[in-house]
């Protein structure tokens, strides 16, 4: 009899992505609307992303069993 398979968390699926070294990536907030009061730099700076803070890692890990 076969395991059963984990289900993949959708949302953060959308939202982070695996790199090579195993961490996790993931976008900026505050960048889709309101955009006119924020400076250029701050925009700019906003659109480089991140990296998923250590503590927050293995949580993501469990949302995402096959990343």
């Amino acid at each position: 009899m076969a395991g059963y398979k984990i289900k993949t968390h959708k949302g953060a699926q959308k939202r982070f992505k695996k790199t090579a070294g195993g961490k996790f990536k993931r976008g900026c907030s505050h960048q889709r609307h309101i955009l006119t009061k924020k400076t250029a730099k701050r925009k700019r700076q906003l659109d480089m992303g991140g990296m998923v803070a250590k503590a927050d890692q293995k949580a993501v890990a469990a949302m995402l069993p096959y990343a």
